[in-house]
C-alpha cells in the first residue's frame, strides 16, 4: 500500500467585490486547500497505479472538510468546485491523475447532493509552479455564471518527488456574470450532466 506523508497543507480564501464595474451586493468567495505529499511514485515507472487513488480519500475528506470550513461552514452556500495536480519532476502525469477519484468524490459526499462533474487539471512542474484550477457549478456543467478558474501553487514545492495536491470551492456566480445560458435557479434533476 503507497503511502503520500503531507509534508505542507495550505489554504487560501479569496473575496471578490467587484470585477470593475459596481461592488457587488454579496462578494464572491473562492477557496483552494493544497497539499503538498510525497510521491511514493517518483522516479520510476509503475504499470498499475489505480489502487493507489484508495489511499488518497482521507486527504480528500480532510482538504474537503478545511475548504467548507474556510468559506464558513455553510454547504449549502456553495456552489462551485474544482481541482487539481502539480506533479513534481521525478513523477508522470498519470500520477496527478490519482487525483481523480479522492478529490472529487471527497468533495461531493461533503456537500451532499452535488450533481456535476468536477472540473479538473493536472500538470508537471517544477519548483514554484502554478495552475488554474477550472471551476464549474457543482450541480450542472452548463451554468456559465460559475465557469472560473484560480491559480493555486505553493513557493516551496513540488519538490521532484513530491505531489500538490488541490481542491477548490466556491460560493457565488462570477462578479458581473453576464453571458446568459443555464441559471443556477434554473437546474433541473439530473442537469448535473449537461
Amino acid at each position: 500500500m503507497p503511502e503520500f506523508p503531507v509534508r505542507k497543507i495550505a489554504v487560501t480564501v479569496e473575496e471578490i467585490f467587484h470585477d470593475g464595474g459596481l461592488p457587488a451586493k454579496e462578494p464572491r468567495r473562492r477557496a483552494a486547500a493544497l497539499a503538498v505529499v510525497k510521491n511514493p511514485f517518483a522516479g520510476r515507472y509503475v504499470e498499475v497505479l489505480q489502487a493507489a487513488m484508495e489511499d488518497l480519500k482521507p486527504l480528500g475528506l480532510m482538504l474537503s472538510d478545511r475548504l467548507i470550513a474556510a468559506l464558513g461552514g455553510d454547504v449549502k452556500a456553495i456552489d462551485g468546485y474544482g481541482k487539481g495536480a502539480i506533479v513534481g519532476s521525478a513523477g508522470e502525469l498519470e500520477h496527478g491523475a490519482l487525483w481523480h477519484v479522492p478529490g472529487g468524490y471527497a468533495m461531493r459526499e461533503r456537500l451532499g447532493e452535488a450533481k456535476a462533474i468536477v472540473p479538473s487539471a493536472k500538470k508537471l512542474g517544477g519548483f514554484g509552479a502554478r495552475m488554474d484550477v477550472p471551476i464549474g457549478h457543482v450541480n450542472a456543467a452548463y451554468v456559465r455564471s460559475h465557469f472560473d478558474a484560480m491559480e493555486v501553487g505553493v513557493p516551496d514545492g513540488p519538490r521532484p518527488d513530491e505531489i500538490v495536491f488541490a481542491l477548490v470551492m466556491t460560493c457565488g456566480p462570477r462578479i458581473h456574470n453576464r453571458m446568459g445560458g443555464l441559471k443556477a435557479e434554473d437546474i433541473k434533476a439530473w442537469d448535473g450532466l449537461r
